[in-house]
C-alpha cells in the first residue's frame, strides 16, 4: 500500500524537519502518519480498473511500533478506495504467506521476494508507474 497506492515519500518529505529529526530511522512510528498519506498519481484509477478484472486485495505491512498504523491503513482504504475495497485489506508482516497470481510491491521486504506468484516490482525501470503495471496486467486477461 505505502509507496504503491499511497504516496509515502512526499508525505514524509512534507513533515516538519523537527518531526523528521525526532523520528529519524523510525518515521513509521509517528502516530497518524499513515492517515496523512495521499494517493499516488494513477493509483486510485488503477485500483478501480483492476478490481473490475481481477480479485484484488491490498496487502500491507503495518508498523509494529505504531498501533495507529493498523487503523490508519483501514481508514485510508475506506477514504480513497471506498466500497470496491471493502474487506479487501490484509495487514501482514509476511506477504509470502498470501496466495495470488501477482503482487505489486515497491520493495522485496516482508516476504515480497518469496511471494509464490509474480512480484511486479513497482517503481523499477520495468514498472515505473501505474500505467506500466496496468498495461502489463491487462495484457494477461
Amino acid at each position: 500500500m505505502d509507496g504503491v497506492l499511497a504516496d509515502w515519500a512526499s508525505t514524509v518529505e512534507a513533515l516538519p524537519k523537527e518531526i523528521r529529526d525526532q523520528y529519524a530511522g523510525r518515521i513509521d512510528e509517528l502516530h497518524g502518519l499513515f492517515g496523512m498519506l495521499k494517493p499516488l498519481p494513477g493509483a486510485i484509477e488503477a485500483f478501480e480498473l483492476l478490481v473490475d478484472h481481477f480479485d484484488v486485495y491490498i496487502l500491507s505491512t503495518p508498523s509494529w511500533n505504531n498501533p495507529s498504523s493498523w487503523s490508519d491503513k483501514l481508514l485510508w482504504v475506506q477514504r480513497y478506495l471506498g466500497n470496491k475495497a471493502e474487506k479487501r485489506l490484509i495487514l501482514s508482516h509476511r506477504k509470502d504467506l498470501n496466495i495470488g497470481d501477482f503482487l505489486v510491491d515497491d520493495r522485496i521486504k516482508h516476504g515480497a521476494d518469496k511471494f509464490t506468484g509474480e512480484h511486479i516490482h513497482f517503481r523499477t525501470s520495468r514498472f515505473p508507474d501505474w500505467s506500466s503495471v496496468i498495461n502489463y496486467l491487462m495484457a494477461r486477461i
